[in-house]
Order: C-alpha cells, then structure tokens, then sequence
C-alpha cells in the first residue's frame, strides 16, 4: 500500500470512528476471530502471545490502527488489513479490555526482625522477599527470614545519569577488584517489554533502581530486579529523531522525586515511592522538530535539562525548572537571533533553522555554582555555505551561572563545523595538580578526535592532544584552541573521504577518571568516512542535514579502550576490540583498580585501570547502546548495564 493511499485508509478509518451509536458486539466476534488464540478471551496473555490488556493504553487510536494493519511479523504478530468499519469495531472492543498496569493492591501486616510491625500496601512480592508501601508513603524493602521480615539496608547509590554531577563516571567502591573479579557472574536480570536497545543508565537510590524506556519508568528492587512500580504515558505518533525508537537514557533523582523527559520534549516528576505524576512540563513544542531523550540535571534547587534535534533544524537551548512546580526559571539559548551578540558569528540564512542542540546530560559544580553543558552541531550538518562563520555557541562546552542562566564563558571545539561533530560528549569535572598546583579542570574527548583539558573556572585551554589515528581534518589545535585545519577536508557534492567519520573518534557514551592513577578512560574509534553535501530547505518533521555519509571501501573500522594521561595527552594504554565498530557502550571506573566496559564484540568486560589487562567478561552478544554504572545493596557490590532489552546486574558469586 502506497503511502497516499495509506492516509487516505487512515481518514476513512476515522470517519468510521467518530460514527455513533455502535456497541461492541462486532468488536469482539473479531477479537475472538483472530486474537484470542495467542492472547486469551481476557487479553491477559494465552499460550501463543503476551499479555496485551496493559499495553492497549500506550497506542492512541491512529497508533493502534498502523500496528495492527502492519502488524510485527518479526515476533509472530500477523498484519490485519482489515477494512476501516471491521478494524473500528475490533478497536471499540479492545478499549473494553485495557487496564492498567497496576492491578489492585494487596494490604498486609508483617513483623520485621527488628521486632517491628509494619502494615501496608504491597507493591511485590514473591516467597523470599516483599516490597511494602507503608501508610507514612514509605517504601520497605524486605528479605523473609524464618517467620519475620528483615529490613534491607540501602548502601551506596548512583543518583543521577553519572553517579556524580561532576559528570566523572568513577566509583569509591572496592569491594569488587581487580584480586576477585573472575567471581563476577549475573544476580538478575529485568526485561523492559516492547522496548528496543536500550540507552539507559540505571539510577538506584535508596535500594531502588529506576530505569527508562521512551515514556516508560519502571521503579526495582535493586538487590533482585522486581518491579515495584511501572509509570507509562502513550508515546507521540508521527515523531521523528531517536526517540521513535524509543532511546531514553535515564532519570536523576531528588528528594521524593523521579525526574524523566518524554519523547515529545516535556519534563516529568514522578513521586519515588509510588510513580504517581507529580508534574509535568512542556519544554518545546514537537511539532516544530523538538524532542527529549536525556536524563535532567540536578543543581541546587533546580532541575536542568536540554532538548534534541538539532539534525532537525531546532534552536537549540539549555532551560532551569523548579523541582517543586516544574515552573521554568531561566532559558539560555545556544545560538542568538539575528542581531543579538553573537549573531555576527552566522553570516545567511540558516541562523533560522541553526541546530545546537544540547541533548546529552551536562555536569555541575556546585562550589562554582555553575552548570556545564554541551551543544550539538550547527545545521544543516553537511553543508555551512549558509551560515559562514564560527555559528556560536555550536559544538561548545557551555559555563552557565546554575541560579541565572547567565553565561561565564564557553569554548568552541569545532568552529563552523560541517562533519556532525556535536560537542556533546559529557564534561567531566576533577580537581587535580597541573604543573605542581592544584586546579579545577575539565576533561573532554571531543567527537573531532583531539583530547581536551580546560579550566573550568575561566575556561582556558590547558592541553589539546589528538587521540585517534585516524586524523585527517586537522593538524593540531593552536594556542588559541582554534584547530589548525588541513585544506580540503570538508563535504563536497560527489564525497570527500575525512576522518574521523560522523560517528566521531568518539561519541555520548560515558567515560571515566580515575584519581589515584591520574588516567582518563575512552572508547574511541579508528574510522573514516565518505563525506557529500547537497542543497536543502528546512520543512517542519524533516532532517535537515543537508547531505550525506558513507563508509570508506576498503576501511577496516575498529573500536579502542584507551587510558590518557591527563597531564600530557598521551596513551599510556590500549585495549583493542574485535567486532563490527558499531556498538556504543561507555566505561566505568572503579576504586577497586577496573575499569569496566562494553566490549564491540558484544561482551561485558572488565581490565586492570593501570596496565589494561584483561580481567573478565561475559558475553551477551549485544550490540551496546548504553554504559554502565554500579552501587552497593545489603552490604554487596553490583555492577548494572543495560544490554537489549534488558538490565544485567551482577555480583560476586561466594568463594
């Protein structure tokens, strides 16, 4: 079916919708017809298929009408072309059936081991352990033990999208180290239904791990992965970018409240214990090409967050909210209108469609006070013969007064960047010698391929060293931190080969610095790629890239884990990966001497911080799209990472 004749099915479909007096009769002898074979007569979940009663309420009518006429025959389910009055009334049927996720709840009273009784509402439970809602909304999370309950201690948590608003993926705990590593093995493992590959960084405070999927939270019992509860909100039909794949990288949390975006660029608190919807905040309007995907920011008493869709042709900007109300604070915008300071920095046209996004999560110091934040590229992406000039603030890391939004100073790591460079790779904050003096730095492996130390007080650059091979559009970074270009290393019409390629030398996926070996810990890529720019108006719901890329013939792409030495600029270390160079996992840093990561074979993996020796690994053959973090719970150590669908959890298994 052509694509006008589609839409023109669609209309007829909802005419027949909106046409009154129908009762559900005909719905359901075609339910029973063709659906409760695999889903049962109550679409709770037969032998052949899953549950669909929970999941009816994520479709509107027009995204249930496309799902069941394609269907997903990749997981068994057939299409339904049906008619539009026949699909009508097996939808008027199936809205009978939805309900929601939480069914009703059960109250009990048990006794803890503390000699304490407990009365409320039960959130889970198996025969082992039982998470308890009390009625002071406290949440219990309980292990059985003889005819008692004891209360589960928390430990260490990992509030926010890096552990640390600094930004600086690295743990204090030791517990699992480089002497018993090889005792690592999976605790549990909690699959997210429907999702795709997920992006997420767990977030555990408390003893209870928040994970998202796109519009999706899901609040667990760290220690064994049972759900405790489950927040969902239909997803945004016709939207476009990553978020219609559903990427979403995770929550931070303060205080009693979950803070999340959605696909459609609002902002959320969700209650902790309960995910009851606190707020909810629009941040920019989706039609006009906005959408979220990143995990907020938590500075003082305000929430930070950025949007997507800077290939989309958004103006890009960074925005303050209050935790309490979701009321909007401050907005800094990454590139200025036409005649505002700055401005000169765009000579054409496209400063109206101009990109610079800021869709990764920044960092915060919160002795400075100040919120650090990355933007994206200028747009179109291929083609700046419209916006000659630096296009401020592009590619930029941003210093912005966390209480105002005011700028203290920025720097530019890719003047009029026409390769899809976004500069937003996380910023990481560390205080360390430099040259025999203590300094607050920040550390940034630019997507460009050169490794980067500023001062974060003042914003002066301190160190610029390449850090790929594979390096063709620059020689070096000048004083200035201008980069020294080489001539004829930018798109054309019929393809330039540069390098790095628009993956970057690297990309969002996290890094790590660990302050007792003064290493800086990557995944890079060794690639190059096949650059073409073509002319291009912006449209609303569209790309504007304004070109295109593709892989060298004959390139052998591969991905690296290199250890940098902070003071210099070199790597002291590399670990090679075999596989396909295109799996985007980060690393993780530990006081225990590791450095966990995702292998590009599609491995778990774990090496010696000071040699990058490899220690373990687990294979799961995953195509990694996400990093890992860890925290402890009841005394033990865990290491969590999302892997496809699902979140791994490991520990170590008793000698």
């Amino acid at each position: 079916m052509t694509l006008s004749a589609r839409s023109g099915w669609v209309l007829v479909f909802f005419v027949a919708l909106q046409a009154a007096g129908q009762n559900t009769s005909a719905g359901r002898r075609q339910f029973e017809s063709r659906c409760v074979a695999c889903h049962g007569g109550d679409a709770k979940g037969g032998e052949h298929g899953p549950a669909i009663a929970s999941r009816l309420a994520s479709y509107d009518d027009e995204g249930l009408v496309k799902f069941l006429h394609d269907g997903r025959p990749s997981a068994g389910m057939p299409a339904f072309r049906l008619a539009a009055v026949p699909m009508r009334e097996l939808i008027k049927f199936l809205r009978t059936l939805e309900q929601p996720d939480d069914q009703p709840k059960v109250r009990v009273s048990v006794r803890t081991t503390t000699g304490d009784v407990l009365e409320g509402v039960v959130m889970n439970r198996t025969e082992d352990e039982l998470q308890l809602l009390t009625d002071d909304g406290r949440l219990h999370l309980l292990r059985k033990t003889g005819d008692a309950y004891r209360p589960v201690s928390s430990g260490v948590d990992w509030p926010d999208y890096n552990g640390v608003p600094g930004g600086n993926r690295y743990s204090k705990l030791s517990q699992i180290n480089v002497t018993n590593v090889s005792r690592l093995t999976p605790r549990w493992i909690f699959q997210i239904p429907e999702s795709s590959n997920l992006q997420v960084t767990p977030v555990v405070v408390e003893g209870v791990m928040y994970v998202t999927h796109a519009n999706e939270c899901w609040a667990l019992d760290a220690g064994s992965g049972r759900p405790i509860w489950h927040y969902k909100r239909r997803r945004t039909h016709g939207i476009g970018g990553t978020v219609a794949g559903g990427a979403n990288r995770g929550v931070t949390v303060a205080g009693d409240r979950v803070f999340m975006v959605t696909d459609n660029a609002h902002l959320i608190a969700l209650h902790r214990n309960t995910g009851v919807l606190l707020w909810d905040t629009e941040m920019a309007d989706w039609h006009q090409n906005y959408y979220a995907s990143a995990a907020p920011l938590v500075a003082g008493n305000l929430l930070i967050s950025g949007i997507a869709g800077g290939d989309d042709g958004v103006r890009g900007f960074v925005a303050a909210f209050d935790q309490s109300t979701g009321k909007e604070v401050w907005r800094f915008w990454t590139v200025p209108k036409n005649g505002e300071p700055g401005s000169e920095t765009w000579k054409g046209k496209n400063i109206a469609h101009p990109g610079g996004a800021t869709w990764m999560t920044g960092t915060y110091d919160p002795q400075l006070d100040i919120v650090y934040w990355p933007t994206g590229n200028a747009g179109p992406d291929f083609n700046g013969d419209e916006r000659a000039g630096d296009n401020l603030y592009t590619d930029c890391d941003l210093a912005l007064d966390a209480k105002t939004g005011k700028l203290r100073w920025y720097f530019q790591y890719t003047p009029h960047d026409v390769w899809d460079w976004d500069a937003v790779q996380t910023p990481v904050l560390v205080d360390a010698d430099w040259e025999g003096q203590p300094r607050k730095l920040l550390l940034h492996a630019n997507r460009n391929g050169f490794f980067y130390v500023l001062d974060r007080v003042n914003g002066k650059l301190l160190l610029a060293k390449p850090f790929v091979k594979k390096l063709t559009w620059a020689r070096e970074i000048g004083p200035d931190g201008r980069p020294v270009r080489i001539p004829n290393q930018e798109p054309a019409p019929g393809g330039n080969k540069i390098c790095p390629p628009i993956e970057g030398a690297t990309n969002w996926f996290s890094t790590a610095f660990n302050p007792d070996t003064h290493l800086y810990y990557l995944q890079t890529l060794e690639k190059c790629g096949v650059f073409t720019k073509t002319d291009m108006e912006w449209q609303a719901g569209k790309s504007f890239m304004a070109g295109t890329t593709r892989n060298v013939p004959g390139d052998e792409p591969q991905k690296i884990l290199r250890a940098i030495d902070i003071r210099t600029g070199a790597t002291i270390w590399e670990t090679p990966q075999t596989g396909t160079a295109e799996s985007w996992g980060g690393v993780l840093g530990t006081a225990g001497g590791l450095v966990f990561f995702c292998d590009d074979s599609g491995a778990f993996a774990a090496v010696d911080a000071v040699t990058g020796k490899r220690l373990w690994q687990f294979q799961a053959n995953r195509l990694w799209k996400a990093s890992p973090m860890t925290y402890s719970f009841d005394g033990k150590q865990y290491v969590a990472q999302a892997s496809g669908q699902s979140i791994l959890a490991f520990g170590l298994m008793e000698p």
